[in-house]
């Protein structure tokens, strides 16, 4: 049985959690982890923004303490005045493993992510985690179905989902719905690390393959750990074979009419 940490936390001290990580095998943190630029002009945002180094520092703090992998996300310093959108994971040894950029900017609700960050150029690689294979996607990026299909036909059984969720009229039945309608679809697991304050929801969930939330932290800052049962993945997709009844031949405008 695979356990997965959600650290629902405020941005700052990310370090912190190193206390409350129990029998993890990964502990997952939020997006903007460190602060939010909301509404700060792109200099600032540049200015306040951390490299890779020190990030990779600071988890790797966390996962020698835990003995678990860490993954979380943070505005990464690019050619000035622009940032990353990056997803690092570390391992327990505190040596990096890979990072992911997010992709897909929010650039909704009268927000432009973009003014600010500049987008990675591929999707999340797939990282074997304590052998459960472990996938990026972060926050705005759960309204693309194809981002998730795409990891789940790379192999994923388990997508991890670092957000920031502005809060607002059914902004967290959205955030709900959208995380269940990715697992079920695709037969994985989809586990949202929220980011909490008085801007954004917190309500981190962990949904299994078959659509059920099997962990909600509701509102405030919350740490838990949850028991991922990675055949729940195969079973899944026995039962309802998705994957392999897609015809992607007929889907022209997604996929130009090529066999996958």
């Amino acid at each position: 049985m695979f356990r997965l940490g959600i650290a629902q936390i405020q941005p700052g001290d990310v370090e912190k959690v190193a206390g409350l990580v129990k029998e993890a095998d990964l502990v997952l943190l939020p997006e903007y982890s460190l602060f939010d630029p909301t509404g700060l002009p792109a200099e600032e945002v540049w200015r306040r923004a951390t490299t890779l180094e020190d990030f990779v520092e600071r988890l790797g703090r966390i996962a020698s303490q835990s003995g678990a992998y860490v993954a979380g996300a943070f505005l990464e310093r690019g050619p000035r005045p622009r940032v990353y959108n990056t997803t690092a994971l570390v391992s327990p040894s505190g040596a990096l493993v890979g990072i992911y950029r997010k992709t897909h900017l929010f650039d909704a609700y009268g927000y432009r992510e973009s003014d600010v960050v500049e987008p990675g150029a591929e999707l999340s690689q797939v990282f074997d985690v304590k052998n459960a294979k472990v996938g990026f996607a972060v926050c705005f990026e759960l309204r693309f179905p194809e981002v998730f299909r795409e990891l789940a036909l790379a192999g994923v059984q388990l997508a991890a989902v670092p957000a920031a969720w502005y809060s607002g009229p059914l902004k967290e039945e959205t955030l709900h719905v959208l995380a269940r309608a990715r697992a079920v679809e695709n037969g994985i697991y989809v586990a949202v690390a929220a980011l909490y304050s008085q801007r954004f929801t917190g309500r981190s969930l962990v949904v299994n393959p078959f659509g059920v939330v099997e962990a909600e932290l509701g509102v405030g800052e919350r740490y838990r750990e949850v028991a991922i049962d990675l055949g729940l993945v195969e079973e899944a997709r026995r039962t309802v074979p998705t994957l392999n009844l897609r015809r992607p031949r007929l889907y022209k405008l997604l996929c130009g009419g090529k066999e996958t």
